[in-house]
Formats: C-alpha cells, structure tokens, sequence
C-alpha cells in the first residue's frame, strides 16, 4: 500500500474516533501513531511521540498561550464583562434595538481581554439577557444577538484562535492579531446595522430601554479606558517590536491582574478559580498542539497535503471557487468539531493548498477563523446556540436558530467583502511592518 493511500486510510479512521466522540488530541496521536509505526516502524513511532511532545511542551513561543489564557480568566473573574456591558447600554440603550447593540458592542469589547468567544458568549448571556428581557425584546432577537456576537471574539486581539493559528502554521502572532482587528470590528458594525434595520423594521422586536444622562455616560467610559490602555499596551508593545507574543502575555496577564486588584474585584477564591480554568485550558490546548503536530508530520510523510495542493493546481480551478470549497468544509465540519478541532484537522491540508494557489498565509488565517466561528452559529448543531440555551433554558433552540438567521446573512456579507477585497485584510499588517 502506497503512502497516499496509508494517509487516506488514516483520515477514515480518525473521523470514525471522532463520530465515536473519543478526544480529538487523543484521536489524531493514535492515529498518527499507528500510521508511523506502519510506514517506518513502532520504536520510530514513539521516537516521534517522544519529540514532538518535548519540543512542544518545552518551546518557550508556546508560553503566550497559558499567559494570554490566565490574562482571560482574571479579567473574566473581575466581572468585565459585566461593566462592558453596562458602559454600552448607557451609550446605545435608550434607541429601538439598543440594548442588543449594546450586547454586540459587550461582545467586541469583552473578547478583547478574554481572548475566547465561548468566554464571550456565556459571560453576555449572564450579564444582557436579563436586561434585554426587562425591555421585552423579542428572545429571537435577544438570543440571537448573544450567540452572533459571541462569535466576534475570533478577531478581536488578543484572540486565542488566532494564537492558536499562529502556532499551527509559523505565522507571525503580531501581525495575525493586526490582521484580526479591522475585519473584527466591521462584523461588529454589520451585526448593529443588522439589529437597526430588524427594529427599524418591526420597533416591537426590540424596545427602547432607559436613557441616561452624558454626564453619567462619560463617567462609565473609566472602564473602556483599562481595556483600552491594556490593549495598547500589548500590541504597541507587540507591534513596536518591543516585546515577543509570549512576553505580551505575560504583560497583558500583569496588566490585567493590576487592575482587578486595583478595582477590587479579584478574591483569593477567584484568583484560584482563575488559575485552575488556565491550567484546564492550557493542558487540553497542549493535548491538542501534540496530537496535530503528530498527524501534520504523519501527514507529511505520506505525501498529502503535497499531492491535494498539485491536484488542485492542475485542475486549473478558479482560485476563490477552491476557497469557498473550502469555506464549506468548515462550515460542515462544525456539526462534529469545536474550533480548536478544526484547526488542528484541516490547517496542516488546507494552509499549503491556499500558498500553492497563490493566497496570503495572513488573509487566509482571517479567512478560516470567519468560517469556523460561522460554523458555531450554523444549524443544525451550532455550538454557540447551546452555550445561549444553557442560560436562556425556557427559549427553545429553534427561536434561538431563528434569531440568528439575520446575523448569518451579515456573516455571509462581510465574508464576501473580505473575499473580494483582500487588502481589508491584509492592509494594516502590511503597513505596520
């Protein structure tokens, strides 16, 4: 049996371990394991375990991960959310559909320190669905703008996907992060313009709420000031060159820490709470890193990812046409896979079929992260949908699928926009450096 024909095999079988809903890191070490052990030999095998799982777990470039992820889960715990969320109610409230603005602009604003849109989603439905129900908003529209909005935590720096990516494909994290901001904060300006036009259109969908006065509007931007200057810190730094990824982290951690204490909002119980979700978090993202770094290289040796980009090359297919093929792979593989999975599947298939059609790493990085986080939204599964039902429980999953159905129309927009303008993409990273 050829080594194409190995690695074919290998794919099957790693999707069967997934459908059979074993761990993805463990499903793609096992399969790579074995496909080693076939091709070469086992004690070869587990020399490759072996280094790849050192390598990763000693490599200093990996240390911005379990920083940018304790930088999260401190800000999470001091409630900034929360007061995110307030200061955007006090500026948009008081218009027709504006407290699900204000939740969109929550979502903007908090993804930006907690680097995670699940993070994101379950922390605004806590914080806006009461208020939103105060006002009788309608719960498609009200549920629908939490999961939409959620998903704006991909792009927003310090996005942990976008960590994530850069690792997975050797792309520079600073200028990821750059590329992230402008796309990130257009779908931000869709997904309000969407809620305008739905209120606009039927005022009965989302009521007025209260109007405050400017003075007390202007004395709750404090709160926008720490994200901000935090913000500023860690890609001026990043940017100026004056820190790496990892020593950012390590900034943004201290940044964030120094203001929850200041604020008073950080107990030692949740700053244990905050250190024990990192470790979580940062042991599962480790798992997964070691597992695909083992499939990539399997992968590799069977000569995969080579043969797929020539394939398409020779078929002489439309460049965009091969990119929105794969625009729909993701989308479908959202029904099995969370984000993470999906990177760490596709990326090492994907990223040299992108380069070989002549693409940007950079913009087809923004390109993929848009697809799976649209994925998380995307009937039938949409993960995002029941992280919202699990704290909106009397709001049945297809009220909540149907508030969504506007903000997927923006989605499929502005992808179109970034499809065809590449340099929204791309401008600010090229400009910078």
């Amino acid at each position: 049996m050829s080594p194409i024909e190995t690695g074919l095999i290998a794919f099957v079988l790693l999707f069967g371990l997934i459908l059979l809903r074993l761990p993805i890191a463990f499903s793609m070490g096992l399969v790579a394991f074995c496909g080693f052990a076939y091709l070469l030999s086992p004690e070869a095998a587990f020399a490759k375990l072996a280094n790849i799982a050192f390598d990763t777990i000693s490599s200093f470039t990996f240390g911005v991960l379990p920083l940018f992820i304790l930088m999260a889960h401190v800000m999470f715990q001091s409630g900034m959310g929360k007061d995110l969320y307030e200061v955007a109610a006090k500026w948009l409230g008081h218009q027709r559909g504006g407290l699900a603005m204000a939740t969109v602009g929550g979502c903007a604003g908090f993804a930006a320190v907690s680097a995670s849109s699940v993070a994101t989603v379950s922390t605004m439905g806590l914080v806006s669905l009461p208020e939103m129900r105060k006002y009788r908003y309608s719960p498609a529209l009200a549920t629908g703008s939490i999961a939409a909005g959620g998903t704006i935590g991909s792009l927003i720096p310090p996005s942990g996907m976008l960590i994530v990516l850069g690792l997975l494909t050797e792309l520079s994290i600073s200028k990821l992060f750059l590329a992230g901001l402008v796309p990130g904060i257009l779908e931000a300006i869709f997904y309000m313009a969407t809620i305008f036009l739905l209120c606009s259109w039927r005022p009965s969908l989302g009521p007025p709420g209260r109007r405050y006065s400017w003075a007390e509007r202007f004395s709750s931007l404090k709160v926008v000031g720490e994200v901000v200057l935090l913000m500023a810190l860690v890609l001026g730094g990043l940017v100026g060159g004056l820190f790496t990824p990892t020593e950012a982290g390590a900034v943004g951690a201290s940044g964030a820490l120094a203001f929850a204490l200041i604020r008073k909002r950080l107990t030692v119980a949740k700053f244990k709470a905050a250190i024990v979700a990192t470790l979580k978090t940062t042991g599962f993202l480790y798992a997964i890193f070691i597992g695909a770094f083992m499939m990539t290289s399997f992968m590799t040796a069977t000569g995969i990812p080579a043969a797929i980009s020539e394939s398409i090359v020779e078929l002489d297919v439309a460049p965009l046409l091969a990119i929105l093929a794969i625009f729909l792979i993701y989308l479908l593989l959202g029904a099995v896979l969370d984000t993470t999975g999906m990177m760490a599947l596709t990326v090492p298939v994907f990223f040299p079929v992108a380069q070989a059609l002549g693409f940007e790493g950079i913009w087809f990085a923004i390109i993929i992260i848009r697809a799976m986080e649209i994925a998380l939204i995307t009937p039938p599964i949409g993960m995002a949908v029941y992280l919202v039902k699990s704290v909106a429980p009397d709001v049945p999953v297809g009220t909540i699928f149907r508030g969504i159905a506007p903000f997927l129309a923006a989605d499929f927009l502005l992808v179109m926009l970034l499809l065809l303008v590449p340099g929204i993409i791309t401008f600010l990273p090229n400009w910078l450096s």
